[in-house]
């Protein structure tokens, strides 16, 4: 006869996912604003913008001036102007960051943008997917340095970065592991602030502020920040943010069709053999609905920083800290189980255990400088570093469960070459350590040290109507796993040739072959423990080598007519490609799962097209279209798991004066190409309206917005999720925000 427990493993079979973590003039798109950004680099000589000094360029996302210090600056970490022909790039700022920060974490916010889909893991936690890749495959910076954290860990880690915060948002997608690391092999998103003044203030006091309301969660936020001139060269910030949440309202149940099946059948079977009370505990939770249990959140974020300014040569530190807590959701009604086996026969006993939720934090410095070098063959030099002490705790009800605890520096030094003959580029050198730790019963990843320290290059040239760039990286990874005495080293080399051809003054269609590898990491090499937030007993493996790939990508980027366009056609090719195979065995319950590695194939394409289709002196129509699609294959023939399926999303925007509005409908296609174990995902629709009022005829500097999201309360869950089944994504939400720049 079957112990309780056992009974409800039954029922969260379902939900044990095959990982192979693959991961993946006012409101102009993204990826409009991404290609001025560029284009406006290259015109102005500047290999980089530097996260250091202040260019005026074209407004990124508001088509009106007023966004940061009243006027129209790009701020953009080391790196993506020369990234911009080799990695695929998106940027979102002004309204448009505006209208997603509803979303609360990193990865829903940047969920609309096309090739990027988001791990939904709980509404405290997710991370951008980006063309299928997450976890280890993408790395999330803070102005151009590492969120140094144990986000990558765990689905359920939340990243250390609070969006409400953000001045824009870059996404590169394609082999930003020439200049951010291995871990980007699939892609960066690089989060932008002001913490470390970009610039001096033109005003005597500068206050950027954003605070909102919504219904599904009851979410109030608040966030603000303010600039100072000390001296003319001299330029003072603080700033600080809060957050908080409820139980997220969804429509219809919390489990899905297939889990909810699943535990009413198990209900029935335990009715059967006389267990009433396990019987109805499963009953309960699969008519669980309208809200998802234990799913509030609350963050608070605090930083200063300073800055100094001598010409072109500036040098400024920050301090933050971070500290969130969130619930994460278990099965509904049961929550999150454990089965306990003792000489090989099963307990009668169980173990109950309260709602698990997650309390984070973070205390960070970071440093950046420039020293401009004058007319030589190298214009400046410039440095970024950070340090981080984090410690993140899972509590089961009232008791402290696990601790992970993260410290580490990662720092780099950067040659920028002048611009001569079209020929420009730039020489560095990245350098990161980090401790980490973990103490509890699913410390599944033993304490260890990792260092790294690469060599890379980026060099471009214009050989009108053609431009040509390339790229190289080499690193040494070392990890050091004292309490096993065991340490591996790998080398890895990673580049990328582009070719692009100048059809016309605002449109450009180009290729770019890559190379890319990456080191695994410590919990692909080391691992082994209970993972109860993937409902799986992970085993590293200790002969896994660097995983490699062979990309090549073909685009079409610029202005056609009066449209801005922007299309990608990729392919990669793996080979070691690391992934989680099931062994058919059980330890504690939960199947084991071992990190294996073998060939696979990553085929995808993604765009996204804006024309205006009427305009009169006062009025403007634009049309929006966005879409993408991922197919990966291992192989042995298998699908990979958690790929996101097919999606488009067509909005039509209106600018009448201070007015603007938007309508848009997101279309997300069932994914039936299903790894063993996967359960399939339901397509479904969101249909989403938003109202700006800008009072300052002219810029942005005050927006007032109200938005409508899934107005039709439609149910939808995100394929890339592992929780899919039992966490829902949100039901009909209306909010209110404002933000101010004055």
């Amino acid at each position: 006869m079957k112990t309780r427990s056992a009974s409800l493993l039954a029922a969260a079979s379902l939900l044990v996912p095959y990982q192979a973590s693959f991961a993946a003039e006012p409101d102009q798109p993204i990826v409009q604003a991404a290609a001025q950004d560029a284009a406006q680099n290259r015109a102005n000589g500047a290999g980089d913008a530097a996260a250091t000094s202040a260019e005026a360029v074209q407004p990124a996302a508001s088509g009106r001036p007023g966004d940061d210090y009243h006027g129209e600056i790009l701020v953009t970490a080391p790196g993506l102007a020369r990234l911009d022909m080799l990695a695929g790039t998106s940027v979102m700022s002004g309204t448009e960051l505006q209208r997603n920060l509803g979303a609360g974490t990193l990865g829903d916010v940047l969920a609309r943008v096309p090739g990027v889909s988001s791990t939904s893991f709980a509404p405290g936690v997710s991370r951008p997917v980006l063309r299928g890749f997450t976890g280890e495959r993408v790395r999330v910076l803070n102005d151009g340095i590492g969120s140094i954290d144990a986000a990558s860990t765990s689905a359920d880690h939340a990243v250390t970065i609070d969006p409400l915060l953000t001045d824009r948002i870059e996404v590169l997608r394609g082999p930003a592991v020439l200049l951010y690391g291995s871990q980007a092999i699939g892609g960066a998103v690089n989060v932008i602030g002001k913490r470390i003044p970009p610039r001096v203030p033109d005003e005597a006091v500068h206050i950027d502020a954003l605070a909102a309301a919504d219904t599904a969660a009851d979410r109030r936020e608040i966030g603000s920040s303010v600039d100072v001139p000390l001296a003319s060269n001299v330029a003072f910030h603080i700033d600080g943010s809060w957050r908080k949440s409820g139980d997220v309202q969804v429509p219809g149940y919390v489990a899905s069709k297939v889990l909810r099946a699943e535990m009413l059948a198990a209900a029935d079977e335990e009715q059967e053999e006389g267990h009433l009370d396990e019987a109805a505990e499963l009953r309960d939770g699969a008519n669980t609905r309208g809200r998802i249990p234990n799913s509030q959140t609350e963050t608070t974020s605090l930083g200063t920083g300073i800055a100094f300014f001598s010409g072109e040569s500036n040098f400024g530190v920050s301090f933050g800290y971070f500290d969130t807590s969130y619930g994460i959701p278990g099965l509904p009604g049961v929550g999150h189980v454990h089965e306990h086996e003792e000489g090989g026969e099963e307990e009668g006993g169980h173990e109950e255990e309260g709602p698990v939720t997650i309390g984070m934090k973070q205390y960070r410095v970071d440093l950046r400088g420039v020293l401009d070098l004058g007319d030589g063959f190298f214009d400046k030099v410039q440095t970024r570093w950070g340090w981080s002490d984090y410690t993140h705790t899972e509590f089961e009800g009232g008791a402290t469960g696990t601790r992970f605890d993260v410290s580490g520096i990662e720092g780099r030094l950067e040659l920028v070459q002048s611009q001569r003959g079209g020929w420009g580029g730039s020489l560095g050198a990245q350098y990161s350590h980090q401790d980490f730790n973990a103490i509890g019963e699913e410390a599944f990843v033993p304490p260890s040290t990792t260092d790294s320290f690469a060599l890379f290059t980026t060099q471009e040239l214009d050989l009108a109507p053609f431009e040509l760039e390339a790229g190289g990286r080499y690193e040494r990874t070392d990890i050091d796993v004292a309490s096993l005495n065991e340490a591996r080293s790998f080398d890895s080399f990673s580049g990328a040739l582009g070719l692009s051809y100048n059809v016309t003054p605002g449109l450009r269609i180009g290729i770019n072959g890559s190379r890319a590898e990456r080191a695994p990491s410590v919990q692909e090499l080391f691992a082994d423990g209970p993972h109860v937030a993937t409902q799986q007993y992970e085993v590293g493996n200790l002969d896994l080598t660097k995983e490699g790939a062979w990309g090549l990508e073909g685009y079409l980027r610029g202005n056609l007519g009066d449209a801005t366009v922007s299309f990608s056609v990729y392919h990669n090719w793996f080979d070691g490609f690391i992934f989680l195979s099931e062994t058919g065995t059980e330890e504690d319950g939960l199947p084991i799962y071992e990190f294996l590695q073998q060939d696979a194939r990553h085929f995808g394409l993604e765009g996204e097209i804006s024309a205006p289709l009427y305009q009169t002196d006062g009025f403007k129509l634009l049309a929006d279209l966005r879409g993408d699609y991922v197919r990966a294959t291992l192989a042995d023939g298998s699908p990979v798991p958690r790929i996101p399926p097919l999606s488009l999303t067509g909005a039509l925007e209106a600018h009448i004066g201070d007015f603007d509005a938007r309508a848009e409908v997101e279309w997300y296609d069932k994914q039936d190409r299903l790894a063993p174990l996967e359960t399939p995902t339901g397509s479904f629709a969101f249909t989403n309206l938003s109202f700006a009022w800008h009072p300052l005829t002219g810029t942005d500097n005050l927006t007032f917005m109200l938005q409508a999201d899934n107005i039709f309360d439609v149910e939808g869950r995100r394929h890339a999720s592992f929780t899919k089944d039992f966490v829902p994504l949100t039901g009909r939400n209306f909010r209110l925000s404002v933000k101010a720049s004055f």
